[in-house]
């Protein structure tokens, strides 16, 4: 999990989010099995992509549990895992496994909310306040400020400011999480506890990735719609696209079908423990962070979305087109960042939004028009400790090897 305005909460360190990796805090578990690995990586190698099975061999070596990875581009699919699906086992993560998407999340909130834009339900520069009376918002604050982060309300997950100051949000880590995991919170009371604390900044003067500017669009979607926005995200993007293994859980702490598991690790009484957290309520994350997918899901939405399926020409640009704010570094759009490749893949330009929630971590990268796509599922034992740095060089390898015509700077 990640914390403050360089780093978020549920969300993902900025720097790391420029070279390709999702905010994920690692344990360099001394030990952790990669069986399987060889076979599958003979399995690669007969598909003729051994350098892709090397590189998530490489981020499983860094310190993670396991790996699955899918690619599409002009070779086809390919699919490959790498480490174990559960400590102490030998099995691999499932290649078609379902996972906790995290941040990822936000992708999917933001498209919903952007078609009730096309159907005019919603304005994107309309006061979010004329939509939802009563909760007080700053008249200032737009839709589009939601979207992209600019609205300056409180991350209800915490803030942590570049002074060092912290203001406390719910709790999401340690043992207090650990023991209250299966807690439900409702959207709307997520949202009055941020409101109940100071802004960060004035509406549109600054940018700060904060959860609940998502978990107010859900209020938003609901609002307009007069259904739940579980009901609308399989309306509009799940059903239509067939995205079967793609859920909204809302308090369910279930995973259904094959996936792999998940861990936290915490001291308690001074004494370390590790805890399989695979089952949680994930109302505490909500429309930000709380959805189940696969990396085949993923890659069909993602493919859809930029390839003109989900929304009209003139909003997917405006998703796309990182908007000009007072903190032009965000590379945030409405939904999505925008990634400049460094000097190995010079010229090259990705859409991404990866994404952490306790133990899992996701990557989600495409081209602009949906055509190259890269989709990754990270199991992991969380300690709240920053990624490793054979970690970010192995993304960034992979990253590089997939668009980048294999000109990767190495791992």
């Amino acid at each position: 999990m990640t914390r403050g305005n360089e780093t978020n909460s549920g969300g993902m360190p900025r720097v790391f989010q420029r070279v390709g990796v999702t905010a994920l805090a690692v344990t360099l578990l001394a030990g952790v099995s990669a069986a399987g690995g060889t076979a599958v990586a003979g399995a690669a190698a007969r598909q003729g992509r051994p350098e892709l099975q090397e590189t998530i061999q490489a981020i499983v070596d860094s310190g993670f549990a396991g790996v699955q990875l899918r690619v599409h581009d002009q070779r086809g699919d390919w699919v490959g895992s790498a480490g174990v699906r559960k400590l102490d086992e030998p099995a691999k993560p499932p290649t078609d496994g379902r996972f906790r998407i995290g941040s990822t999340t936000k992708t999917f909130t933001a498209t919903v909310v952007l078609q009730l834009v096309a159907e005019g339900k919603i304005g994107l520069d309309t006061p979010v306040d004329d939509y939802l009376p009563g909760f007080g918002f700053d008249r200032r604050i737009t839709v589009r400020m939601l979207l992209q982060h600019t609205s300056g309300l409180f991350n209800y997950t915490g803030e942590y400011y570049p002074d060092g100051t912290v203001v406390p949000g719910i709790p999401w880590s340690g043992k207090e999480w650990v023991d209250n995991r299966f807690h439900t919170y409702r959207p709307e009371d997520l949202v009055r506890f941020a409101l109940a604390k100071p802004a960060r900044f004035a509406p549109g003067t600054d940018w700060s990735y904060a959860n609940t500017n998502y978990v107010v669009a859900r209020l938003l979607i609901e609002k307009v719609t007069g259904r739940s926005y579980a009901d609308e995200m399989q309306r509009r993007i799940l059903r239509p696209l067939g995205l079967r293994d793609t859920v909204v859980p809302g308090t369910s702490p279930e995973i259904a079908g094959p996936h792999a598991h998940s861990y936290y690790r915490y001291q308690d009484a001074g004494q370390w423990k590790t805890v399989d957290i695979t089952r949680q309520n994930p109302s505490w994350i909500s429309s930000a962070g709380e959805m189940i997918s696969t990396t085949k899901d993923l890659g069909t939405f993602i493919s859809a979305l930029l390839g003109g399926k989900l929304l009209p020409a003139p909003l997917l640009a405006e998703m796309l087109e990182p908007h000009a704010t007072p903190d032009p570094t965000s590379d945030y759009g409405l939904g999505v960042f925008e990634l400049h490749a460094d000097a190995n893949c010079s010229g090259t330009m990705l859409i991404n939004h990866n994404g952490s929630v306790q133990g899992y971590g996701t990557l989600m990268y495409s081209t602009p028009d949906g055509s190259k796509t890269l989709e990754a599922s990270i199991n992991y034992v969380d300690t709240g400790v920053a990624p490793a740095e054979a970690y970010q060089k192995a993304v960034q390898s992979l990253i590089e090897k997939v668009f980048c015509g294999g000109r990767a700077g190495g791992a």
